[in-house]
């Protein structure tokens, strides 16, 4: 006796989940999304699930993944009317969308949760594409689980749900209290940035590691680390107002600061917690880059070998 399988069954079985850094960029950010898309996403998924706090990055993180897909509520304001999930039996035909989206937070001030469930649920059933944020407040008023999950907090997790689980509040368990690390590093890291610049140092890369940020110098900077942490407590303490400014700025006090993610930060700088800097300028061996790391939100000794072990997630 045969038996017919969907296809998505025998595609990424053995995935049960996966990490990584979450960017703060608004360019790596959609990079990100494009990846994962290619890493992840199959052809036959048609229920995908994103969880985050507001200001984490989805809608980036979607148009990364779907280019070209019409966010129904988008960072501009901007918002569709009407919602096309709604009205999917009129569109009907060959010219009408596989993919749709929809931002469960914000339908749910205008539409009733039971009446957007049966909406995903037909459009599943009809073959369609359905990309939902705040997928874990949905969720109770389906009977189903996305096939493929992502929540975006400090990481970026990425599972693919089975029978057994994991459910949405337990990807949203993960991401949602460690968003504001998250925060805090990138302020942090703004507020080290004014003084490389300070100290004529602005050619250097961005990277990540686990509650913190990296500078990356192709030659060893001259700077004092000490007087480094020095700078940026004394900007912590002084709890000066961080403010949204435009796609490319924020206001770090009354400074103007250019920065490439201006929706991830605290909003003054005294929220940022147990600011440190490692005092000694680390040589990654490989790629010969010299690393100055600065940490948030950890007391005590850290080893640095073990930042980004896995228990650390």
């Amino acid at each position: 006796m045969s038996s017919k399988l969907l296809p998505q069954a025998t595609l990424n079985q053995s995935h049960l989940f996966s990490v990584y850094f979450a960017p703060r960029g608004y360019v790596r950010m959609a990079q990100m999304g494009m990846q994962m898309a290619h890493r992840h996403m199959t052809p036959f998924d048609r229920l995908i699930g994103i969880i985050g706090e507001a200001g984490s990055g989805k809608s980036l993180f979607i148009k990364g993944m779907f280019p070209g897909l019409e966010l129904t509520n988008d960072d501009d304001g901007v918002n569709v009317r009407p919602l096309p999930i709604l009205s999917l039996d009129e569109e009907e035909g060959f010219y009408s969308p596989h993919t749709y989206h929809l931002d469960i937070r914000f339908e749910a001030a205008f539409t009733q949760m039971h009446v957007l469930a049966d909406a995903i649920k037909r459009a599943v059933e009809m073959g369609r594409r359905v990309v939902v944020e705040h997928f874990d407040l949905i969720y109770p008023f389906l009977d189903m689980n996305a096939e493929l999950l992502i929540g975006i907090g400090e990481e970026i997790v990425v599972t693919r749900p089975s029978f057994f689980g994991p459910e949405p509040k337990d990807i949203a368990d993960i991401v949602f209290p460690s968003v504001r690390y998250r925060r805090m590093a990138h302020t942090a890291e703004d507020l080290a940035e004014r003084f490389m610049w300070k100290n004529g140092q602005d050619e250097y890369l961005h990277s990540d590691v686990h509650h913190g940020f990296i500078l990356e110098f192709a030659e060893k900077p001259d700077i004092d680390l000490e007087e480094l942490e020095q700078y940026v407590k004394r900007k912590i303490e002084r709890d000066l107002p961080v403010s949204y400014v435009d796609d490319h700025h924020i206001r770090l006090g009354d400074k103007l600061h250019q920065c490439t993610g201006p929706r991830m930060h605290v909003t003054s700088t005294g929220q940022i917690e147990n600011f440190r800097v490692i005092k000694e300028i680390k040589q990654d061996p490989i790629s010969g880059r010299y690393l100055v790391v600065g940490l948030v939100g950890m007391e005590g000794y850290v080893n640095l070998k073990d930042l980004n072990s896995i228990h650390m997630m």
